[in-house]
């Protein structure tokens, strides 16, 4: 599978996405309540143009819930997703219709992501993801510490980064009694509460000026403090909608979830 190339979905692909967004969110109202609580974002919607989405991750349904909350706010994402999702005989040739990006991880092809990535940036697409790179393996569903991709390709591209707190969406899914669960929902419809943030200027937070900032070099310290900059915003959203102090404020580091 050729993750570096992308091509942007045209007139029919935007009517399958319209299509499967009003399935999908049928589907969705009837198995949970999904609650925009705060919208930071001007004029209620999210800005046109390039942009990128990120999103804390505690369940198989984020994804779905991501790009229902995507298409309330204006914008038809293209989700990068793990390529297992690429590979499904029937869900796979969907999500490539509608511009979805296979994201290989532990591979040698992982970075060809980013630049498929950032060919739909270019092309004014709003891409999203999940800086974490998998569910949190937390106990108490605390996002983890990011990983660098998202900010890397924020960097590379100028496009402005909005971060959006999903909190509950592991009462829709859990990682086991899938069916179960959604039976159970369809009568105790569990609450969704989402945050969207206020566009975040990457480049700006690395210091980089002028015209040209793209051509600047950035260090790998500086890239790993903005990314902890920028998962500290997503961090300060959960914990609000929760209503409780994040343990760790720019996400759980891994030597915490091994103690």
């Amino acid at each position: 599978m050729d993750t570096s190339t992308w091509q942007r979905p045209g007139l029919r692909a935007a009517l399958l996405y319209a299509v499967a967004a009003g399935l999908l969110g049928t589907i969705v109202s009837a198995v949970s309540r999904l609650e925009l609580t705060r919208r930071a974002v001007p004029d209620r919607d999210l800005p046109d143009g390039p942009l990128i989405v990120v999103a804390n991750h505690t369940s198989f349904a984020d994804g779905i819930l991501l790009a229902l909350v995507g298409r309330r706010l204006g914008r038809s994402l293209r989700l990068m997703a793990t390529g297992g999702v690429f590979r499904s005989g029937l869900v796979g040739p969907v999500v490539r219709r509608l511009g979805f990006i296979p994201v290989q991880r532990g591979t040698s092809a992982a970075a060809g992501s980013l630049d498929a990535a950032a060919a739909a940036l270019e092309a004014g697409e709003a891409v999203g993801l999940f800086p974490e790179g998998r569910i949190t393996r937390d106990p108490q569903r605390w996002p983890e510490r990011s990983k660098t991709g998202a900010v890397r390709l924020a960097l590379r591209t100028g496009a402005p980064l909005v971060p959006v707190a999903l909190v509950g969406a592991e009462r829709v899914v859990d990682r086991t009694g899938i069916v179960a669960r959604l039976l159970r929902n369809t009568v105790l419809r569990p609450r969704v509460t989402v945050a969207v943030g206020e566009p975040v200027d990457v480049r700006r937070l690395a210091g980089l000026t002028g015209d040209r900032s793209a051509d600047q070099a950035v260090d790998d310290a500086t890239v790993r403090r903005v990314a902890d900059e920028v998962m500290a915003l997503l961090v300060a959203q959960v914990a609000d909608l929760r209503g409780e102090p994040a343990p760790h404020p720019a996400g759980v580091p891994e030597e915490a979830l091994s103690a």
